[in-house]
């Protein structure tokens, strides 16, 4: 193992296709991953295609914009989505949490970047507030790392952390993962016991770069996201998770130090917080 990709998709619809071939390709290229559920369907079918693998985890969770129904265009993802509108069920996803592969609740969050035209603002809201806290009772409750989506967010998401762990929950904190805030909010989480995880984006975005460079290489994690979010030299293309060896390889460079460096330091804090290798 060289790299853990601590956040891909590698079980959605992008794969149907060649899902089996994408995965061996990864894990023959020494990268471990983790795929992440945004839905009751993808949740569970991310646990069924790690059951599968040696070198694959799942975690279980609602993205906020499933929150509501809507369609648009993502520039960043270069793609058309769909969400639809689910509500999170408390037992359903306890269900799912207990699965030996389950290693996160999440991805769940808060976005106020995607909210459909027309919506009322301050419900939509609340109702992301509300779910992000069912989320992390489900992450005390079962002792699990939450794995966070934040976008246009970061201060709310930041007091809701505060909120739950100054009452002593989530034991376990998590990581914000595909980070695009600054230096400042990387901190803020950081000082709240959370992981910052870098994605592509990192590897084009220059203000990203700045804060890649600031932060301590302990506190990083990688990722792809894919299928979105293709890195450099690749941007346009269908992501793959063995691509998250230009996220360390950019990150290196950045940080002055070696690749080795940065692969060793990722996958030790990954297999820390996810608790990878005990008991499946």
């Amino acid at each position: 193992m060289k790299f853990i990709d601590s956040h891909c998709h590698v079980h959605f619809r992008a794969y149907d296709a060649d899902m089996d071939e994408v995965i061996q390709k990864t894990l023959d290229a020494g990268v471990f991953m983790i795929t992440v559920g945004t839905q009751k369907d993808t949740s569970a079918m991310g646990l069924q295609v790690a059951e599968r693998y040696d070198g694959v985890w799942a975690t279980v969770g609602l993205h906020p914009n499933h929150l509501t129904k809507q369609e648009f265009f993502d520039e960043d993802e270069l793609d058309s989505v769909k969400t639809r509108e689910e509500t999170f069920d408390m037992d359903y996803y306890r269900a799912l949490a207990k699965h030996p592969k389950c290693v996160a609740i999440g991805e769940c969050g808060l976005d106020y970047y995607r909210i459909p035209e027309g919506a009322n603002h301050d419900q939509i809201k609340e109702k992301q507030r509300a779910t992000v806290r069912a989320h992390f009772d489900l992450a005390t409750e079962m002792n699990l790392p939450v794995s966070i989506h934040c976008r246009d967010a970061y201060d709310a998401q930041a007091e809701i952390i505060r909120e739950y762990t100054e009452a002593g929950k989530l034991a376990r904190r998590g990581v914000i993962h595909c980070f695009t805030g600054t230096e400042s909010d990387a901190r803020a989480f950081i000082d709240l016991g959370f992981l910052i995880s870098f994605s592509g984006i990192v590897t084009f975005g220059k203000n990203l770069q700045e804060v890649a460079r600031a932060l301590p290489l302990e506190k990083l994690l990688i990722e792809t996201d894919a299928p979105y979010l293709s890195p450099a030299p690749d941007r346009g293309r269908r992501n793959e998770p063995w691509r998250v060896k230009y996220v360390a390889e950019k990150i290196a460079e950045l940080k002055g130090v070696s690749v080795e460096e940065v692969a060793q330091a990722t996958t030790d804090s990954a297999k820390t917080l996810f608790r990878l290798f005990r008991g499946g």
